[in-house]
């Protein structure tokens, strides 16, 4: 199932839905991010120079990645920073990941929206009948 890794967004009212899908749930972490990053940006406007690593835990599945989401948007307020390549490991209920990105720049990147947050809205990590692993939620703009 190799190149099936994808993330998309899907309509919410004022808001909108982030979704990732992948053959693992890393996988699909991974792309639920780069979909976060693709609502502020075209990730593929985004240089990898620079990497970070991010931590986070929560109790289960769907809360780890509204937590994952959330850390994110954290960190591009802080640092100001844009990402467009993750590398995730779940070691129980906790997450660790690598983000590589670079310093927002206006004029090349061109923000569209601010990202408030990750919210529990349409919040799901599962696995398909398919064997693809799909890890959504609704982001506030």
């Amino acid at each position: 199932m190799e190149g099936i890794a994808r993330w998309e967004h899907f309509a919410h009212g004022a808001d909108i839905g982030v979704r990732g899908i992948g053959t693992t749930r890393e996988e699909a972490f991974e792309q639920a991010a780069l979909a976060l990053i693709a609502v502020i940006t075209d990730p593929q406007t985004v240089r990898p120079d620079q990497p970070i690593t991010i931590t986070c835990e929560a109790p289960d599945d769907d809360l780890l990645l509204a937590e994952w989401l959330n850390a994110l948007v954290y960190e591009i307020g802080t640092r100001r920073m844009l990402w467009n390549r993750f590398q995730v490991r779940i070691e129980g209920r906790r997450l660790v990941a690598t983000a590589w990105g670079e310093r927002t720049d206006v004029t090349r990147h061109q923000p569209a929206v601010e990202v408030k947050g990750a919210t529990y809205t349409n919040l799901s990590v599962r696995q398909e009948p398919n064997g693809l692993w799909v890890a959504q939620c609704v982001v506030d703009v």
